[in-house]
């Protein structure tokens, strides 16, 4: 699992806990280093294992959202790229989406993020479908919302494991979300609240809507 500078917290803790918890489980968050990263929002994580000491084989490669910095960095995309390509699964998660962009994962694949950001999975040349909770393409699974990283990890699970150890793992979390308000994706809530919040989302990651994002992450993509 990939914690970055920034990552988003609530985007990896359904893998985290739905794998981490199997019996047998060997959990690596991993970075560059093995310095203390903080998570977003105010996280503070020490990664357990750095790139260089990744073991060869994974079961699972999970991320989730990073901040564009992290998207478009040379040594992160090298690293994803070669570690995805011996994982079984890998997971993406809302803005980690954009990180198997660049790593090249996306070409020719359907996929899915949250909607703030899914005009930019194009860049990628990607299929991207909308209202996805999680769309599977191979040995990849993309998921839009931070609450579809359960339903990625549960699903990953069953092909690991089986789906009987799935099942029980949804039992033994308690897995059977209940939306107190009813606004859980642009559908539910409208396009005025949607409108609302892409401006919200847009200022508190201080995310470029216009072209030169898209350019940005074509070039990252293309190196």
């Amino acid at each position: 699992m990939l914690v970055a500078p920034g990552y988003a917290v609530c985007d990896v803790v359904g893998p985290q806990t739905v794998l981490g918890v199997q019996p047998g489980a060997e959990l690596h968050l991993l970075w560059k280093n093995r310095e203390t990263v903080t998570g977003w929002p105010t996280f503070p994580t020490v990664p357990t294992t750095d790139f260089a000491h990744c073991p060869e084989e994974l079961d699972v490669l999970a991320v989730g959202a990073v901040a564009p910095e992290v998207v478009t960095d040379p040594e992160v995309i090298e690293f994803f790229k070669d570690a995805a390509s011996r994982a079984k699964h890998v997971i993406a998660v809302c803005g980690g989406v954009l990180l198997a962009g660049t790593a090249g994962l996306l070409a020719g694949r359907r996929a899915t993020t949250n909607f703030h950001i899914i005009e930019l999975l194009s860049a990628f040349g990607a299929i991207p479908v909308e209202g996805g909770e999680v769309v599977r393409d191979g040995n990849l699974w993309t998921a839009g919302p931070a609450s579809a990283s359960y339903e990625a990890a549960l699903l990953v699970l069953a092909e690991l494991s089986g789906e009987q150890a799935a099942r029980e793992a949804e039992l033994d979390l308690e897995y059977a979300p209940h939306p107190p308000f009813g606004t859980g994706s642009p559908a539910l809530a409208g396009p005025e609240m949607t409108a609302d919040s892409m401006r919200r989302m847009q200022a508190l990651l201080n995310l470029d809507p216009a072209e030169s994002l898209r350019d940005g992450l074509r070039k990252a993509a293309s190196r």
